[in-house]
């Protein structure tokens, strides 16, 4: 009978039986030579002896050398917790195959789980409730219809709108402007910005009527305009009134204060996968950070990392969607859309707060 692993090896994997540590349950398998049972590391069965414990690199293994899988953690199966993502996937493909809005009711029985349960799960997993989400994928399908050239009223509905007043009660919700002005690339819509200095160096504050749309960093106020400019090329630019300097005096205080909540209304476009990576982005506390696999593994979708990255970089909202606390799985910084010296700055000023 041969064992996968090596011996050095073997005893930290032994700790995380001992510990029953569920991040092991995909990694290994161990086995016991006197009840001829494999278990996941989280097993809850009670702990075998040191000695009689093998260890395999998965069930497959473990059954070519005589063992069979228990009945309690079922390590033949896949684990609970990707049984749970995988359930909400599963409402998530479901949601976007439909044309019409799902009650949760519906959508938690088509998935064979309470609606209470599938609610909570469903916001655990990708950062929204069902009913956001809905309404994310809706506003994703209608930016599409109106780019590929439709006709406003026929984008409307096949985007998944029951009606055009319901749509024209969230127009400027869904689009931050009208949806014609949207098909012209937002033209006439009025955006207010103010350029000044921080701690973190030039910035730029952006505000259109739905709310803070931009926060920007840079070395210089030109390349920020500029940089403006490119996000809302077919936008009215004006400089912010007084009533616009207190919401950029909060924003500023953010700014140099990155743990520090923001009160303030923000216009977050994006697609519905863009918003839900955003989302779990503002779930991460200040002080800490999350690799790109760790945000993707929470919004259920763990193999695109690529995307989640893609959506850090689309991020228009500096620090008050705090992409700069995502890593590498190393820890190391990675790229930041303001730069990887910044991303530094802004972690160690969120660690001495933390410490403070």
């Amino acid at each position: 009978m041969k064992q996968f692993f090596d011996e050095v090896s073997d005893e930290s994997r032994w700790q995380a039986v001992e510990t029953r540590d569920n991040r092991a349950d995909e990694q290994f398998v161990f086995a016991v030579k006197t009840t001829g049972i494999c278990c996941r590391p989280s097993c809850s069965a009670r702990h075998p002896l040191r000695k009689n414990v093998l260890f395999f690199e998965n069930v497959a293994a473990a059954v070519d050398a005589g063992f069979r899988p228990c009945k309690r953690c079922q390590p033949d199966k896949p684990a609970p917790e990707q049984q749970r993502i995988d359930r909400i996937t599963e409402a998530c493909r479901i949601l976007e195959a439909s044309s019409e809005p799902i009650v949760l009711a519906e959508l938690a029985a088509r998935v064979a789980m309470s609606p209470f349960h599938f609610h909570r799960l469903f916001k655990q997993v990708t950062g929204l409730t069902p009913h956001a989400w809905q309404k994310a994928l809706r506003a994703k399908r209608l930016r599409e219809q109106l780019n590929e050239g439709e006709g406003v009223t026929r984008a409307v509905f096949e985007a998944g709108y029951q009606s055009g007043s319901n749509f024209y009660q969230q127009a400027n919700e869904v689009l931050g402007m009208t949806a014609k002005q949207y098909r012209r690339g937002g033209a006439r819509a009025t955006i207010q910005f103010v350029v000044g200095s921080c701690r973190l160096g030039e910035f730029l504050v952006a505000q259109s009527e739905r709310g803070i749309c931009a926060i920007l960093l840079g070395n210089d106020a030109q390349s920020l305009i500029h940089e403006l400019e490119t996000l809302f090329p077919n936008s009215s630019l004006d400089v912010g009134d007084e009533s616009f300097a207190e919401r950029v005096a909060q924003v500023v205080s953010a700014l140099e204060h990155p743990g520090q909540q923001v009160a303030l209304p923000l216009d977050i476009q994006g697609t519905a996968f863009q918003q839900q990576v955003w989302q779990a982005l503002r779930q991460i506390p200040a002080g800490q950070t999350a690799s790109y696999s760790d945000i993707a593994q929470r919004i259920g979708k763990p193999q695109a990392v690529r995307a989640v990255a893609g959506a850090c970089a689309a991020n228009k909202l500096a620090v008050v969607i705090p992409c700069h606390r995502v890593v590498r799985n190393d820890g190391a910084l990675s790229g930041y859309r303001w730069g990887v010296d910044r991303k530094r700055q802004l972690l160690e000023i969120e660690a001495k707060q933390r410490e403070e």
